[in-house]
């Protein structure tokens, strides 16, 4: 028993004499760490003149690891503040400090070893841990250490989940970096590594400035993806323009350009979900339908033939040949042409052989004119169109080839291809509008315009900013932190591009979006499929707004305004604000004090939209509300015109109004409703119990009309029969309580509601117009 007391006291002695080997108290600091009094969260970051984060930017920093001395030679750096270390002893013993690590461990492990944190680890600034997405290219920025204390250039190698796609490399500047990340459905854990010849390690092999970040990627398959289209004329080899070097290095055949409109699309992707993200509507974007084939978003997969689910690129070729495509009179920016237009209506019948949608299938197509060639005699693109838009159930965007040399054709090339600064040679290719004098502008106007008309397609018009004006001159900037010699503007580029340098969409842009059916999420709730907006005047000079699927924005122009400078917002329900009403009240006074300066005083039109992509414009508000809206009727009430639909522009118009004589005696009963029509509304017959009628318009169209019987359930020649023959007592209690039109430039088509549910179904053109 002596033995074993002496022994356990010596035990006890040699557990609390320990003394850490770098000298230091066990009450102090643990080995390895910097003293501070700062958290390393707190650590200011560099944007703008106040050091402050973008407020679209959350400043959430990933999880960082692994700490190693840093390079006392030369250029020293000192190492910014840093968490306080916790309370204990650290050895040079402990098996989770960076010497346990070894370069072969990958994203494969676990989760990364608590160790100290690495002063110079990134911070992922763009997004936070455990986020979900929906697509397969992330961007994100972030930054090194605090760029208001340390300007630190390098690389940012970004190791992808499980090595399931090969690491890929960014520049630093600055201190400042972005990436684009490729996720795989499901979780996915990142890891950053930064490194700097200025920076250093005890053994460089090791990544000793690292951070892990763990995102969510759910694949969405319940929404109607963008179809991604190149089309060629039907004898065209599958070319397209490039210099002879380009052709040599990379090739200019209809493989490399599936690619690069391909790694095109999810630029696209990428930089639309981070403008979602910024604009507070989570991270939303647009599908791009894939398919399982051989990878191409990285060159690695294109030497090992590494099958992958990517965007599928159909190739469709056209009923027109080459020449007949390259027609000088169809080239949209030859001054001489006349059918600029005729590029758009070859591709719209092309799509639609192709894809063949039946009703109510719409498909949302971009295309790629791959014939479009710079004809250096004309000094023209020819077989190239820059137009987007679209009816019934093709939504259709065009864009030539011209500048596809330019683009990238996957990861890789996305930083070389901006920052290429190589002279476009006009002797072979074109330099579009004159913005193109050099590779990386090339790739901003083809890419970028490209984008534009995509936008158009997705139901965006031109706006006073952002990608729908010509903000993609900039296109460059969401993916490079530096920006090279701009021959556009004859001045070096711009050194730090931050993110409130960078192109975007415009507000209005995203709030179309918000609601898109390509935008659409599993968690949103399901969409009524009346689309309508209804708009009418009441008392007190004020107009009332409703719509069944809810009422997402009102825009506001002013006499002359060619885009929307003044909006109204609803809640757009992303949280628990309840979504957006299904009623408003407006008034001019409030209207007008939106325009601000003098616009106050000028006609005011609004175009008001709705949750379910319906749209209505009233052309001139102070009219809408005037005394011009008012009717008497005649048993004295008072009565309030809605606004017009349609522009009563073609021949013949002429200015009507029926008030409805059941709506104000009690003795008449209204038995059906005669409408006459073709592919418009001619007219609508209000027919009587006392066999009087009542006729709005003309009885056109098909002889004798459509009717509609109100009050019985029989066949339609029972209820005619009957109606006719014996003046069967009707009232049921039945009435109408509106109509349902289409309308554009004239009244495509109509529909009968009544107080009980029933529909008439349209008469006219189903699709024609807006609801």
């Amino acid at each position: 028993m002596p033995f074993f007391k002496e022994l356990r006291r010596r035990k006890t002695s040699s557990k609390s004499d320990v003394t850490p080997p770098d000298g230091s108290s066990t009450s102090h600091e643990s080995n390895g760490t910097v003293p501070t009094t700062k958290s390393s969260s707190t650590l200011s970051s560099f944007y703008g003149s106040n050091s402050t984060p973008a407020s679209s930017i959350q400043p959430h920093q990933s999880t960082p690891n692994l700490t190693l001395p840093i390079s006392k030679t030369g250029n020293s750096i000192n190492p910014p503040p840093q968490r306080p270390a916790a309370s204990g002893t650290f050895t040079t013993n402990n098996r989770n400090s960076v010497a346990g690590m070894s370069m072969a461990q990958s994203v494969n492990c676990g989760p990364a070893p608590m160790v100290p944190t690495s002063p110079f680890a990134p911070r992922i600034l763009s997004i936070t841990e455990n986020s979900w997405v929906n697509q397969k290219i992330l961007l994100v920025y972030g930054q090194i250490a605090d760029p208001s204390q340390q300007s630190l250039d390098g690389t940012l190698t970004v190791c992808h989940h499980q090595d399931n796609f090969p690491p890929t490399i960014w520049p630093v500047s600055d201190s400042h970096f972005k990436a684009l990340v490729h996720l795989s459905p499901g979780p996915n854990r990142l890891r950053f590594d930064f490194s700097s010849p200025k920076v250093v390690s005890v053994n460089s092999s090791i990544p000793a400035h690292s951070s892990w970040m763990n995102i969510n990627c759910l694949p969405v398959t319940n929404s109607p993806p963008v179809q991604l289209v190149i089309l060629l004329g039907k004898d065209s080899p599958g070319t397209f323009d490039a210099v002879p070097e380009r052709v040599q290095r990379e090739g200019n055949d209809l493989d490399t350009a599936k690619r690069k409109f391909r790694m095109a699309a999810y630029l696209w992707q990428a930089f639309t979900g981070e403008q979602m993200y910024r604009n507070g509507f989570g991270r939303r974007c647009f599908r791009i339908e894939e398919e399982w084939q051989s990878g191409t978003l990285t060159f690695r997969d294109q030497e090992s033939r590494q099958m992958r689910s990517e965007a599928k690129i159909h190739v469709v070729r056209s009923e027109k040949s080459v020449k007949e495509l390259r027609d000088l009179d169809l080239a949209q920016q030859y001054d001489k042409a006349t059918r600029k237009g005729d590029l758009f209506s070859i591709a719209m019948e092309a799509m639609k052989g192709h894809f063949k949608p039946k009703l109510g299938q719409k498909q949302y197509v971009s295309v790629l004119l791959l014939d479009a060639h710079w004809d250096t005699q004309s000094r023209t693109i020819t077989g190239h169109a820059a137009l987007g838009g679209g009816s019934g159930e093709i939504q259709l965007a065009i864009f030539g080839s011209q500048a596809l040399q330019s683009y990238p054709s996957c990861l890789e090339d996305v930083i070389p291809a901006f920052t290429d600064c190589t002279r476009t040679d006009t002797s072979f290719v074109a330099n579009d509008c004159n913005e193109s004098g050099s590779n990386w502008e090339a790739a901003n106007i083809g890419m970028g315009a490209h984008l534009h008309e995509t936008g158009h397609m997705l139901g965006c018009p031109h706006q006073e900013s952002g990608i729908m004006l010509r903000d993609y001159v900039r296109f460059n900037r969401t993916f490079s932190c530096r920006e090279p010699y701009s021959t556009r503007t004859k001045s070096p580029g711009m050194r730090l591009c931050l993110p409130k340098d960078e192109c975007t969409w415009h507000r209005l842009d995203t709030l179309r979006f918000r609601y898109h059916p390509c935008f659409r999420l599993p968690s949103d709730s399901p969409v009524n499929g009346d689309e309508s907006v209804r708009v009418w005047p009441v008392d007190s000079g004020k107009v009332i707004i409703t719509a069944p699927t809810g009422i997402a924005f009102v825009e506001l122009f002013a006499d002359g305004d060619g885009t929307c400078r003044s909006w109204i917002e609803y809640g757009y329900g992303d949280g628990s604000s309840g979504g957006p009403p299904r009623q408003v009240i407006l008034t001019e006074s409030d209207l007008r004090s939106r325009l601000g300066g003098d616009k106050k005083n000028q006609k005011l039109k609004l175009c008001i939209h709705s949750i379910g992509q319906g749209s209505h414009t009233v052309e001139d508000f102070g009219q809408l509300r005037s005394k011009s809206s008012i009717v008497k009727l005649p048993n004295g009430q008072t009565g309030f015109k809605g606004s017009q639909l349609g522009t009563s522009q073609q021949a013949g118009s002429r200015p009507e109004q029926v008030i409805l004589e059941s709506a104000i005696k009690q003795t008449k009963l209204l038995m059906s409703i005669k409408v006459y029509h073709g592919f418009a509304l001619d007219g609508i017959e209000f027919c009587y119990e006392d066999l009087t009628s009542q006729l709005f318009g003309k009885r056109g169209g098909q002889p004798g009309g459509s009717e509609f019987l109100l009050g019985m359930y029989l066949s339609s020649k029972a209820r005619l029969l009957i109606a006719r023959l014996t003046l069967l007592d009707t009232r049921r209690g039945e009435v109408i309580m509106g109509f349902n039109l289409r309308s554009g430039l004239w009244i495509d088509g109509i529909e009968v509601i009544t107080s009980l549910g029933r529909r008439s179904g349209m008469y006219g053109n189903s699709t024609g117009g807006s609801g």
